[in-house]
């Protein structure tokens, strides 16, 4: 199976794209006439251009409005044709790409739009060529891919073939099933797109709004398993216009093409076992048992200052790392270290940001297959000297320049807290916070396409609707990505203006990427009170919020009154409650947040957003610890 990606789906010159597309670890290239135009070389030094950086050029595209024309239209089109298979044949690539046309003199017609490609077919057998006829979701006339198949099989010619297009099936929410019916070897060529879900023109939807597979809404997926199921056994190409990624990095851009494209396709290996997916067998995408740890870089007196902060919160030191400045926190299942080392990963992550997490590890079942398929996937492992008596811990680089270490039971990962650290009798220290809820990571807006196919590509875990959360100096974007059973909750946050709380906190941390950590409690006011008595400090919320609350919800008087007392948010849906408690902003934008969640209550608590970044906002943000 050759993967391909149409060069118009990246921003760059033609150069640009080629190194990128390359480097991501494409076979081939769709070349867009818009591309080859603006480029300064002749088709031949193109051509050469493109095996010079090992790839073919797959698809010359697109050859516009052809078929059904009256004369002398219909005679200037095979002309046009005729110059294009001369362009081609300097290119060196043998198919072109033939859209249903839109022109307002097209005159329809199925058995008219055939006996057109029949007589393109003997025109470019005579030059070894090929033409694919592609329906456009918009065609004047041909709409739908079936309709498209019609017409080629009645041209029922062996140089014409059929190009499908997911975008334009699933867009028009058509069944892909009926593509099962044909033939694989008159598929001359696929090309995939994702999009969300959104109500507007076809045209523009199409031009502006397609993603890579895996970060829309349509099941390219069932698109690809109809496909597949024909025998077909060409290139697999993304055709992406997308305002966002012509402005973006074109490595990161193509990167995650590539990612697309695997994880695409080895779903549909394991859904459709026949079909002919010639790709490296990879493990499945993998199940993540929980957090084992949030590591923070700290330095001299932002160590001790996060120190107070935890022992705040009701966490223990129960160990010292035997080699390292590296500190052990716990409470409940919750382990928080505390890298204050000079050299390494948490020392490099600490020069550029200072106090920020610079580490997260999560439970998996395997590790070792974890950074398997984060390979296959294109992401880059890490690895880092270890001292005596320490485990090598599989990795994988993060978001911003984090880590994410895998811990396992099977190859005894899970004793590194008793291997690597030497346990401390501390004061018995509890405050009712039992694991990690959620975190949450911020990022660019422009990011967070590429990272929310990060997450649902290497792991198993689905992605909510994109909202948007309103803070009083812009909007943010915000979407959820969690393991079935909420083993591994992740909010998403894209910032566009540093105004914002979430912009701010990027400014200021150099792209640091965990903002917030938000802890389990099976009772939020004992584990309130608790935290006040050790000198936690709750961000202040206004007397104008439980107002609301009383207006909004049907809530007992003396339960309201002890969430005013503790500054403790309140939501629900459908019946079921969640509670929410928020520490003051440390380290630039960084806070903690206590959390009572309903089993049935799936959210979190985005009515409160606007309030919680007010009152944030109010008491300012500073560098280092709490203020009082």
């Amino acid at each position: 199976m050759k993967t391909s990606i149409a060069t118009v789906s990246i921003s760059g010159n033609l150069i640009e794209k080629l190194e990128a597309i390359a480097a991501a670890g494409f076979d081939g290239i769709e070349i867009f006439e818009q591309d080859f135009i603006a480029h300064d070389g002749s088709p031949r030094d193109v051509g050469r251009l493109v095996r010079d950086h090992g790839l073919e050029i797959t698809l010359f595209q697109p050859f516009r409005d052809f078929e059904c024309l009256p004369e002398p239209l219909r005679s200037k089109a095979f002309d046009r044709a005729e110059r294009k298979f001369d362009l081609m044949q300097e290119l060196g690539t043998d198919l072109i790409l033939v859209c249903s046309s839109v022109h307002p003199n097209s005159l329809g017609g199925i058995d008219r739009a055939a006996n057109d490609l029949h007589e393109l077919g003997e025109r470019a057998a005579k030059r070894g060529l090929r033409v694919g006829y592609e329906a456009l979701a918009w065609g004047r006339h041909v709409n739908d891919h079936r309709d498209a198949w019609e017409i080629v099989r009645r041209a029922d010619h062996q140089n014409i073939g059929l190009i499908l297009d997911s975008f334009h099936t699933l867009g028009r929410k058509l069944s892909p099933e009926s593509i099962r019916s044909i033939p694989g070897d008159k598929i001359f060529f696929v090309q995939l797109a994702d999009a969300p879900l959104i109500d507007m023109d076809l045209l523009y939807w199409s031009r502006h709004f397609r993603n890579m597979p895996g970060e829309g809404d349509l099941d390219v997926r069932a698109f690809m398993q109809a496909v597949m199921a024909t025998g077909y056994a060409g290139p697999i190409s993304l055709e992406i216009f997308n305002d966002q990624f012509r402005g973006g990095n074109p490595k990161t851009v193509s990167r995650d093409g590539y990612r697309s494209l695997v994880a695409l396709m080895d779903d549909v290996r394991q859904a459709e076992p026949e079909a002919p997916v010639d790709l490296p067998t990879i493990p499945p995408r993998i199940s993540v048992q929980g957090v084992e740890f949030i590591e923070f870089a700290a330095r001299g007196a932002e160590a001790q200052q996060m120190a107070e902060l935890l022992f705040s919160l009701g966490f223990a030191r129960v160990g010292q790392h035997r080699n390292k400045a590296i500190e052990l926190w716990q409470q409940g299942e919750i382990r928080i270290v505390v890298n204050a080392e000079t050299e390494g990963h948490a020392a490099h992550v600490w020069n550029a940001r200072g106090l920020s997490v610079c580490d997260i590890g999560l439970r998996v079942h395997s590790a070792s297959q974890t950074v398997q398929r984060a390979s296959a996937l294109g992401i880059s492992p890490f690895q880092q000297p270890i001292g005596p008596g320490e485990l090598q811990i599989p990795a994988i680089r993060g978001l911003e320049g984090s880590v994410l270490h895998f811990i396992d039971e099977a190859s005894g990962l899970s004793r590194v807290w008793d291997l690597e650290f030497r346990a401390e009798a501390s004061a018995p220290s509890d405050t009712g916070l039992q694991r990690i809820d959620h975190m949450a990571q911020t990022m660019s807006y422009d990011d967070m396409l590429s990272w929310t196919l990060f997450y649902t590509a290497l792991f198993d875990m689905r992605k909510s609707p994109m909202v948007d959360v309103i803070d009083p100096d812009g909007l943010v974007r915000s979407q959820i990505v969690e393991a079935g059973d909420g083993a591994l909750r992740i909010t998403l946050n894209g910032a566009e203006t540093h105004r914002t709380l979430a912009g701010d906190f990027l400014a200021r941390n150099f792209g640091a990427s965990v903002q917030h950590i938000a802890l389990s409690t099976s009772d939020i006011f004992q584990s309130a009170e608790a935290l006040q008595k050790r000198g936690f400090q709750a961000l202040p919320i206004p007397e104008n919020y439980y107002a609301d609350l009383a207006a909004r919800f049907d809530l007992n008087p003396q339960l309201l009154t002890r969430m005013k007392a503790a500054n403790i948010l309140y939501d629900e849906v459908n019946g079921a409650p969640f509670f929410q408690l928020y520490s003051r902003s440390f380290a630039g934008g960084m806070f903690f947040e206590i959390v009572q969640r309903d089993a049935s209550y799936a959210g979190f608590g985005a009515p409160n957003a606007p309030f919680r970044i007010a009152a944030q906002k109010r008491l300012g943000r500073t560098k280092g610890l709490p203020e009082s």
